[in-house]
């Protein structure tokens, strides 16, 4: 059996969210039921001075990362300052993901303007070409061929997927679980390469000419500004290696904030009739932990929540999961969370399983 004609299939036999068909269509509404409750609870109003004080520190500490960048001045020092500015270069595009799903303030224009500054200005992340890669995400997760976040590239994420591949691919495909966090150093490079191929591609369209040109103006701002002043503090080979360090370390820390939401649960076809709320629940994973777990991830960690309730906003998200750890388990529906080490093993079983038939066949490389 194929991977597009397994319903809900998780590689994990111990996953207690493997099933073998769909539910009754009848049980479509239960959604309805548990969204009435969230609201009930007030879970889903907008948190303002949260998001205040949330955005004015992380402001702040990227400031500071940049004075103490300009302080410094040419040193290899610089390489630690490199690493701080890669973590809040991640919180910074965590905030952007906020306001790209309305969770910040009741406006979209809003929202829409802080998702920009976040994303484009300060990271250098093109907000229009992930709001549209992400909506079809939440939308259709883990669903084969319709979710852009396993769709074929540098990793294969589904066995059909493998067995086409060949040459140096095949190769990749079948290393890929060892090379997974080494890959993921590339990750930042790849969103920003690709946000900006998008820029350029929606700039030959004549819909939203307004909002391209300024997500435009902002990339280039960014581009430019990050490099006039890498090259013009630094010297060329510490330049060249802050870079690395930074760009590497942000794209690491944004993959392992990512990898164990969806990785390695289940997966459904283009046949597969699922109902909203388990094709949210039983296609993500929770990360147990605390306060510092939902800080490193940005609520991240509450993925289930997070899916079923898009706008809701981040620190209302781990007072949620009680209603709706509670909600699946009185009507049957599998509840997935575990630990973030443990998370990252099932996402590298996952690969390792994916990448079996490639193993077989070795020739494929050549």
């Amino acid at each position: 059996m194929t991977t597009t004609e397994t319903v809900a299939r998780s590689t994990d036999p111990a996953d207690p969210a493997r099933m073998t068909k769909p539910p009754p269509a009848r049980r479509g509404s239960d959604y309805a039921f548990l969204s009435r409750e969230v609201k009930q609870s007030g879970l889903l109003k907008r948190r303002p001075v949260y998001y205040s004080v949330k955005v004015g520190a992380n402001l702040l500490l990227l400031a500071a990362g940049w004075t103490a960048f300009a302080l410094i001045g040419q040193s290899w020092w610089q390489l630690v300052t490199a690493a701080f500015l890669a973590v809040m270069f991640t919180q910074t595009a965590f905030i952007g993901h906020d306001a790209g799903h309305h969770q910040i303030a009741a406006s979209k224009r809003v929202n829409n303007v802080l998702g920009r500054v976040h994303a484009d200005l300060l990271v250098g992340l093109s907000y229009g070409w992930w709001i549209n890669k992400h909506t079809r995400h939440h939308a259709h997760p883990n669903h084969v061929d319709r979710d852009p976040d396993i769709a074929d590239g540098a990793i294969a994420f589904t066995e059909d997927q493998a067995r086409v591949r060949s040459g140096a691919y095949a190769w990749l495909g079948r290393h890929q679980a060892w090379l997974f966090f080494p890959m993921l150093l590339l990750e930042g490079l790849a969103l920003k390469v690709a946000g900006v191929q998008a820029t350029i591609e929606r700039g030959r369209t004549r819909t939203g000419r307004a909002t391209r040109l300024t997500e435009a103006a902002m990339l280039t701002t960014h581009i430019g500004g990050y490099l006039a002043a890498v090259f013009l503090v630094l010297t060329p080979l510490q330049a060249v290696a802050f870079i690395a360090v930074h760009q590497g370390l942000f794209g690491l820390y944004m993959g392992c904030s990512f990898a164990p939401n969806h990785k390695g649960m289940a997966l459904f076809g283009k046949d597969d009739k699922v109902d909203f709320l388990r094709r949210q629940v039983l296609t993500s994973r929770n990360i147990r932990g605390h306060r510092l777990t939902d800080l490193a991830l940005g609520g991240l960690n509450y993925q289930i929540e997070h899916h079923l309730f898009p706008s809701m906003p981040r620190p209302s998200l781990r007072h949620a999961q009680e209603l709706v750890r509670g909600f699946c388990a009185r009507h049957g529906v599998a509840y997935h969370e575990t630990t973030l080490l443990d998370s990252y093993a099932q996402v590298l079983r996952h690969l390792h399983t994916v990448g079996g038939p490639l193993r077989l066949r070795p020739e494929l490389e050549y």
